[in-house]
């Protein structure tokens, strides 16, 4: 089979390919236009996130058996019109639930203790030890919605820190294990003191921390989100951390990413809520690198290609 490469990944993947007889072509700059003249001359395909595959593409791709996707969902991929055209898809989110786990966690322990704020201000040559006083995680409950591959990892990591109880929530019935009980919606925004988002990007998650949601918790509580940036409406959000409903925020993820992002720093054209975030001293940002790490890379590469080998062989 011929395999198309238009991201570029760990060597191990197209080494990995190789070995199993299959002529790797590369291609990292060409145009999705261009890209969409030669698919129909490939079985698979291999892509992170630089462009969408719709069904005009996958229409073209009339020889295509496979795709595979080195990240954790298939939000860029028009899966049912891939799945009724036979393809089959093979994401990766095994490749780096343990590197979000850790990101969260550290996310976490950062905004508890004012880490960030603290190191700027020591750099400026301020000592302000009772302003930069911090919390414990000990004691308090953990809410996590989604408890799939990344909420699993994230509960596992929590277990020495002597948490009250880490709970979740989930549209699939069944996943809670032991490291974390499932509950209703209800239970969850009752007992929250720190809420991660673990979700993929879909119809049901994206805007789903909203100003309604958010005011149905009993409790202030701390958000981190390490999932996907629509999910959470910006607004909503910045007003929540002014009244103090949300006591601060962990963001690896907005709904500001990509070339639109840089491109506001460019214009000097921030939208009034992202300034806000920016500015905020009980925020941390990050550029979506929650499952960005050195080893991460090489799991993701060997995850899809144990997936196509199963699936082929």
């Amino acid at each position: 089979m011929r395999v198309l490469h238009v991201d570029k990944n760990h060597p191990l993947l197209i080494e990995r390919f190789t070995e199993l007889g299959f002529r790797n072509d590369e291609d990292y700059t060409s145009s999705k236009q261009e890209i969409e003249e030669k698919i129909h001359e490939y079985e698979g395909l291999i892509i992170r996130s630089r462009f969408s595959i719709d069904s005009e593409f996958l229409d073209k791709a009339n020889k295509l058996k496979f795709i595979g996707r080195l990240g954790a969902g298939l939000e860029n991929i028009d899966v049912r019109h891939a799945e009724a055209n036979g393809i089959f898809l093979a994401a990766a989110p095994e490749g780096n639930r343990n590197a979000v786990g850790e990101h969260t966690l550290g996310m976490l322990l950062s905004l508890f203790n004012n880490l960030n704020k603290a190191d700027r201000e020591v750099r400026s040559g301020k000592w302000d030890r009772e302003g930069n006083r911090g919390v414990e995680l000990q004691g308090k409950t953990v809410g996590i919605i989604g408890y799939g591959n990344m909420g699993k990892a994230f509960a596992k990591k929590l277990k020495g820190f002597d948490v009250d109880e880490i709970i979740c929530y989930d549209i699939k019935g069944g996943v809670g294990d032991e490291n974390a009980r499932q509950v209703g919606i209800m239970e969850l925004q009752h007992r929250t003191d720190v809420l991660s988002l673990h979700v993929p990007q879909t119809e049901l998650t994206i805007g789903m921390i909203n100003a309604s949601f958010i005011e149905s918790f009993r409790k202030p509580f701390w958000l981190v989100n390490t999932a996907r940036g629509k999910c959470v409406i910006t607004e909503d959000l910045v007003s929540a951390l002014k009244s103090g409903k949300i006591l601060g925020a962990g963001l690896d993820v907005l709904e500001y990413e990509k070339s639109s992002f840089e491109n506001m720093f460019a214009d000097g054209k921030l939208p009034e809520a992202f300034q806000y975030l920016v500015e905020a001293e009980n925020v941390l940002l990050s550029p979506h690198i929650a499952g960005w790490t050195v080893e991460s890379l090489e799991k993701l590469a060997q995850t899809v290609v144990d997936k196509i080998k199963e699936e082929f062989y």
